[in-house]
């Protein structure tokens, strides 16, 4: 099956990200061993390309939620949980709760 991201087919699943984000994935992670001067430069770098782009979180999620479902859909398998017999009551605070 071919992956293909803005009309570009990705040969690895790294590409495919950095297609999908329209950035490396190292610019967000880093890489090991890097020095200071080079997390500073990354993390520079990174802010500038936040402020161009500030939809690229919203990409991000959506990415992420799309390989989820694609590779581990059970993960959005959500169970409600019952309610509690405290529901709908507040919660003491600390304060009273040390009283």
């Amino acid at each position: 099956m071919k992956n293909i991201v803005a009309g570009h087919v990705a040969a690895s699943t790294e590409e495919f990200v950095e297609l999908a984000l329209g950035t490396p994935v190292e610019l967000w992670l880093g890489v090991e061993g890097e020095s200071e001067m080079e997390r500073a430069a990354r993390m520079d770098a990174a802010r500038d390309i936040l402020a161009d782009n500030p939809d690229l979180p919203d990409r991000v999620s959506r990415v992420a939620a799309e390989a989820i479902e694609a590779f581990a859909p059970e993960l959005f398998n959500v169970i409600p949980m019952p309610p509690t017999r405290l529901a709908g009551r507040r919660r003491p605070s600390r304060k009273a709760a040390a009283a």
